[in-house]
């Protein structure tokens, strides 16, 4: 099945769900020493592998971080060349003070914003789904 590129149906059917846990990004060298299992993302950069996993497997790994984000899953399944998506959402949280890092998924995006604020994102975001003023985009 093909994804949404519709932008006013992606933002009326996104259904942010907030997932458990606390999450962190961290950079390595390697990745030699940590279980796949454990790494929900990883991006290879010049300056080392960007790597995002829970907080606490960060820990046991002994991983550096600054940033302690929620995960949101935006559940509606956006199509990779969608227009629009992340910059009405991302729009919406900076409007209230809220930052937002985006990972875009085969299937869904993932928002991680600042831990503290994980759920007035989502309320943010099913806001966002019901703003008539989106119109037919």
């Amino acid at each position: 099945m093909a994804g949404e590129t519709r932008l006013k149906k992606l933002i009326d059917e996104m259904d942010p769900r907030l997932n458990p846990g606390e999450y962190v990004f961290s950079s390595a060298n390697t990745t030699n020493g940590i279980d796949r299992a454990d790494i929900l993302c990883e991006f290879k950069e010049q300056e080392g592998i960007t790597l995002i996993l829970e907080r606490n497997k960060a820990d046991a790994y002994g991983l550096p971080y600054e940033f302690i984000a929620a995960w949101i899953t935006l559940s509606v399944h956006s199509a990779l060349e969608a227009k629009g998506l992340t910059a009405k959402v991302a729009t919406a949280l900076a409007r209230q003070g809220i930052s937002c890092n985006v990972v875009a998924g085969y299937y869904h995006d993932h928002l991680f914003v600042p831990y503290q604020e994980g759920n007035k994102a989502v309320e943010v975001l099913r806001a966002l789904s019901t703003d008539e003023s989106i119109g037919n985009l």
